[in-house]
This record gives C-alpha cells, sequence and structure tokens, in this order.
C-alpha cells in the first residue's frame, strides 16, 4: 500500500494508521491558523552528540573540555540536569529519538540492530503536518542507502546526509540514498553547512523545518583540527593511564595514553560545540531563532576510554548514571523566554509526543513510552508523572535459534566506510528478526527502574542468581549507597512496576502493535 499526501510520499503501511489519527489535529490547526487563532508552528531541530557524557560540558563542571556554546545555550534556556538517553547504548537510543518508544519494542536491542519498517517517526508525523524533514549525520538504524526499508526516506524525511554509523574527519557520507561522496572538512561544520543550506530550501518553500542532526563526534576514534587539539596539549601529560580504542592509521584495536586520547576527543567536542554555534548564528540572523525549538542532548554515557570516574558511577553500556544521564538543552525564546534549570527526570523516548503536543499531532494509536514534555517546558510541572525503564535485551538466546530476519539481509547491507573495521570490513550490516515465542529468559539482562528519586538496578549473575540494588538519586547521585535490605517494600514494588511495564515490551516485540 502507497499513501500520497503533498510532497510527501510514505511507502509504509504505517502512514494510513498516521493518517487516521493526525487527520483531525491537522485540520483543527489549519482552522485555527486561518483564522488567526493559533502561533505559527515552530522550526525544529533536534542535535544529538555520538558518546557525549553528562560530564562533559563546561556548564557541568568539567576541568578540561571547552564548551562555550553549550555553555550559552545552558544559560539561556532550559537546562535539563536530569536528561537520559533510553538506553545506554547508541542504536537502542536512536531508535527511543525517532519512535517515542522502548528500542526493545522494535528489536533494536543493540549497535547495529535495524528499526523496523512499520515504526512511525516523529518525521512522518511532522511531515504530514506540513513540515520540510532533513536528516543530517549518523542515522544507525539501517541502512541509509536507496531501497533500504528503513533510511532517513523511509523513515520520514524528504532529504538526508547520512552514514549508516559513525564517522571522523572528510566522511563519506550519502546524500539521499545515493552511493557515498567524501566531504572534505570537520564532520560537525560539514552537517552544520548542509543544515543551513535545507533551512534555506524550507524558507524557499514556504514551510517550517524538522531537522534531526546527529553528530558523529565525539565517539572514538578520535581526530582534531590543530587549533582544537592545541587547546588541550596539557593532557598527555597528566593523564598517563593506558587505554584501548581504535587507531585510525589501521582501523584496528590499539592501546595509547588516556592524555592522548582526551586530547582528540576534547577537540572533537570543541569543534562540534563552535558548529553548534554557527547554527544558532545563521538562526539569529534569519530571525529564525525566536521560534526555533533548538534541542541538544547525548545518546548514552561517556566511553570507558574517556571517563574520568566522576561524578556518577558507570560509563557507556551499563544501567548506572554513568551510562545513561546525558547532556539535555533546550533552546526556544518563544516559549522558553527566561533561563531556567530544571532536575525533572526527561528521556529520549519524550521527545516524539512532546513534537505531537507542540504541533497538534496525535500520538500513533501504539504504546508509547515517553511523555510530552510541555507542561515541563511551560514549568508547569517539577516531577515526572511515569517510571524511567531501562532494559538491554540478552540477545544471547534469540540468536541460538535461528530466528527469521525482519528484513532481507542484502537491504541490511551498508554503503558508507568508516576508520574503525568490523570483521574485517570498513562498512556496517544491520539486522533485525521476528521474534519467536516469548519465554521467561527473553525477560532477563540488566534492567533498572526510576520512580521519584528511587532507582531499582537489577543484574543477573553467573550463578543464575540476581544482583538487586536500589539507590536513592536525591541524596546519593553517585550510586554508592545500596538500600535494597533496608527498603524491601519498595524493592518489591518497583519489580512489580518493572514486570507489567515489561509483558507491554514484549507484547510489542511480537509485533502485535502493528496489527492494530
Amino acid at each position: 500500500m502507497e499513501v500520497e499526501t503533498g510532497m510527501f510520499r510514505c511507502p509504509q503501511p504505517s502512514c494510513s494508521i498516521i493518517m487516521r489519527h493526525t487527520l483531525s489535529a491537522v485540520l483543527l490547526s489549519m482552522v485555527l491558523q486561518a483564522s488567526g487563532r493559533a502561533d505559527p508552528l515552530p522550526n525544529v531541530i533536534l542535535m544529538m552528540g555520538d558518546d557525549h557524557g553528562w560530564e562533559e560540558t563546561g556548564y557541568h563542571g568539567h576541568p578540561h573540555v571547552k564548551t562555550p556554546v553549550l555553555d550559552e545555550m545552558a544559560a539561556s534556556g532550559l537546562r535539563m540536569d536530569r536528561f537520559y538517553a533510553a538506553h545506554p547504548s547508541c542504536s537502542p537510543t536512536r531508535a527511543s529519538f525517532l519512535t517515542g518508544r522502548h528500542p526493545n519494542r522494535m528489536g533494536t536491542f543493540a549497535p547495529g540492530w535495524s528499526l523496523r519498517p512499520e515504526e512511525i517517526t516523529s518525521a512522518h508525523l511532522l511531515s504530514q503536518a506540513g513540515y520540510h524533514c532533513g536528516h543530517f549525520g549518523k542515522w544507525h538504524v539501517g541502512a541509509v542507502k536507496e531501497g533500504s526499508p528503513t533510511n532517513p526516506g523511509a523513515m520520514g524525511f524528504q532529504e538526508w546526509l547520512s552514514h549508516d554509523n559513525f564517522f571522523e574527519l572528510n566522511p563519506s557520507l550519502s546524500r539521499n540514498g545515493g552511493p557515498p561522496e567524501v566531504f572534505r572538512g570537520e564532520s560537525s561544520e560539514i552537517l552544520i553547512r548542509e543544515s543551513i543550506r535545507s533551512i534555506r530550501r524550507s524558507q524557499e518553500m514556504g514551510k517550517p523545518f524538522f531537522f534531526i542532526i546527529w553528530f558523529g563526534s565525539p565517539h572514538e576514534p578520535y581526530s582534531g583540527l590543530p587549533a582544537d587539539l592545541a587547546l588541550y596539549d596539557d593532557l598527555p601529560a597528566k593523564y598517563s593511564k593506558k587505554v584501548r580504542l581504535t587507531s585510525n592509521e589501521t582501523g584496528g584495536p590499539v592501546v595509547r595514553s588516556q592524555g592522548e586520547v582526551l586530547r582528540e576527543r576534547y577537540a572533537e567536542i570543541t569543534a562540534m560545540d563552535r558548529a553548534i554555534g554557527t547554527l544558532r548564528q545563521h538562526l539569529s540572523a534569519q530571525g529564525l531563532r525566536d521560534n526555533t525549538l533548538l534541542f541538544y542532548c547525548g545518546d548514552n554515557g561517556t566511553s570507558g576510554d574517556a571517563a574520568l570516574g566522576f561524578p556518577h558511577r558507570g560509563v557507556k553500556g551499563q544501567m548506572y548514571e554513568g551510562g545513561v544521564l546525558v547532556p539535555g538543552i533546550i533552546e526556544w525564546p518563544a516559549r522558553i523566554p527566561k533561563p531556567r534549570t530544571t532536575d525533572f527526570r526527561a528521556t529520549t523516548s519524550d521527545l516524539l509526543p512532546t513534537l505531537c503536543a507542540i504541533t497538534g499531532q496525535s500520538l500513533p494509536s501504539r504504546p508509547i513510552d515517553g511523555i510530552g514534555l510541555t507542561p515541563m517546558i511551560e514549568d508547569l510541572e517539577s516531577q515526572r508523572s511515569k517510571p524511567l525503564c531501562f532494559w538491554e535485551f540478552k540477545t544471547g538466546g534469540l540468536l541460538k535459534s535461528n530466528p527469521t530476519p525482519y528484513i532481507d539481509p542484502q537491504l541490511q547491507k551498508g554503503t558508507t566506510p568508516l576508520a574503525k573495521l568490523q570483521g574485517g570490513k570498513a562498512t556496517r550490516d544491520f539486522t533485525n528478526f521476528h521474534q519467536p515465542p516469548i519465554t521467561d529468559a527473553d525477560s532477563l539482562g540488566p534492567r533498572s527502574i526510576i520512580d521519584g528519586d528511587h532507582k531499582l538496578v537489577i543484574h543477573e549473575r553467573r550463578d543464575g542468581k540476581s544482583t538487586i540494588e536500589l539507590f536513592d538519586l536525591k541524596t546519593d547521585a553517585a550510586e554508592k549507597n545500596n538500600l535494597a535490605e533496608q527498603k524491601p517494600a519498595l524493592v518489591k514494588d518497583l519489580q512489580a512496576k518493572f514486570k507489567t511495564w515489561q509483558q507491554s515490551v514484549l507484547g510489542s516485540l511480537s509485533a502485535s502493535d502493528y496489527l492494530k
């Protein structure tokens, strides 16, 4: 089935679902705007760094990294000091960012696991609200090439300049699914330059714009411009610990001094920060900044090679705060006229329902894990209305069952090369599977729930038993004091809430949502 509306053609059956549930909201919005009783739709730009952890900003007091633009955004907009990635690794978080749903609902279990074609994204919804939608940078939820059922075009974007995974200086990027092209220069600058060109196209069309910009920085392997590297020349002498990462020269693993690694990583963060500044300057010069929602976050916590061990426990890939807590900032002068800092616990899954609320779209008719953040933006709520749940699905049992691929493996093959080799290849392929009948083992894997200020963390041990930890994040943000034995009733209550949510997720994983 093919649905076509205006300039947007959607080849997915899910589009009919979107149309059915958003038509009334769209008509209402049109009537209100025609009568002069509604504000113009805001432009929206959602940005995300790759492996950029909570502490790696100047405004959070980092002792070295320089982020003057993010610091200015935090000082002038809404600084969210308790913003979470929905998962401690990249592809799953990106799936939540696009759909408002936990990644396990669609089988996006780990890096390199794709979305499913039936998923409904914010770009689908905003396209039908009249937005010009573009994606720039890292994709990593399916192949970006033409013909892929999960490339940015299939997921609602009218244009894209994207990479299957991450990239460094002089990246190879695919424009609208075409063969990869090498773009010379600093990668964050390239993405912002392309975004600005697309802003101009949107203005020429008379449309509001919705862009997702997913930077390749600061994911390893690291590289930086000479002027940015020079800002951190003192670090090699300060950090002598050896860390393991990827060699830019060989594409294989290498062991290096952490100080040298940090010098390059922080140079990438500073370059990304500067590129964001270029975008802000353009919005101001064009009179667009006031009614543009500009957002920034990271996709998971700091990677182990770069983590300095403070102020939170854990790193990328772990359920502790250091693995899932990331920078979060919103600038939107028309709706956030005064600077503010909030401890409201928000997450990447909240982005789609927030955009639906802002643009008058109905939520897709399926389980949504995120909540709309407009009450938080308007300073009407200070605490989240439902728990945050995190869960890393154990894929070992699934893979041993010889499952049926959800998408033709040929369509899942990536095309855009990167420095890091995997299995001798410079490109990345993707996977997703039809879920076999659910068993008790499918409920295992590292997991956690945050309800109010309390956080429950569960891990299975090799002896088959579970480690259960309970933390009060208000008094113990570093997760040092396990309160599980002191508060067994609270542990039981949080376990029950998580189990109820988990059963809903497993129902979605079995593809039941797509039948509604």
